[in-house]
């Protein structure tokens, strides 16, 4: 960040030297801090194994990321969440796509995940909801091939510390679901599940929803 205001100030300087209008000098400088907000604020973006995560969205904070995706290396994201409404991860490929690959060199569609989130709300979250999405803000159908691992009805990886039960919910979402349990402000809930994409993309999202007793 700091060498991009460096470098607007550079451009407007020019001005001076090369006589250009002071309106098209600010507007060059300004448009050096909008090419990419990824590179305006590199601390939005986390890299782990095939992926990136970023929480460019806003409403929560990434403060970690690691692991490769495997079974015996699930990719780690640890986050607070500033509220109790919906949020969203995005997800991005780093690393060429090829399913069913070593998950250390390729984006293969398969990603176990454990995701670390500290409730800075200020409120109790009683359940807490997944969806994927493969586009923004639309429902992920069958057809997409992104799912909780929905080809598996019996999953034995879905597992929460602070929830005993859990629902997926396929068609025309994909939704996990946690329930029976609660995470009080301040504490820090872990989930572990399975995202599987047999057509892999190079951007996805993961909508996480944490959900306070009705009034």
């Amino acid at each position: 960040m700091r060498g991009l205001v460096h470098a607007c100030i550079a451009v407007v300087g020019s001005r001076f030297r090369r006589n250009v209008p002071l309106a098209s000098a600010l507007g060059a400088g300004l448009a050096l801090l909008s090419i990419n907000p990824v590179l305006a604020d590199p601390q939005k973006v986390w890299a782990a194994g095939a992926y990136s995560f970023s929480d460019e969205l806003g409403g929560f904070r990434i403060t970690g990321a690691s692991g490769s995706g495997a079974r015996d290396d699930p990719l780690v994201i640890t986050e607070e969440l500033e509220s109790a409404t919906p949020v969203t991860l995005t997800i991005r490929t780093t690393k060429p796509i090829k399913a069913f690959a070593d998950a250390a060199e390729y984006a293969n569609g398969i990603m176990y995940m454990r995701i670390e989130a500290l409730n800075n709300s200020g409120k109790a979250w009683v359940e807490f909801e997944f969806e994927l999405q493969e586009t923004l803000g639309q429902p992920s159908v069958f057809g997409d091939g992104l799912s909780f691992d929905q080809r598996n009805r019996n999953p034995d990886n879905i597992v929460s510390s602070n929830y005993a039960k859990f629902d997926r919910n396929f068609e025309p979402y994909d939704r996990l679901l946690f329930t029976q349990g609660n995470v009080d402000p301040l504490k820090t809930v872990e989930f572990e599940f399975l995202m599987t994409d047999y057509t892999p993309r190079w951007t996805f999202y993961l909508v996480q929803d944490p959900r306070i007793p009705s009034s």
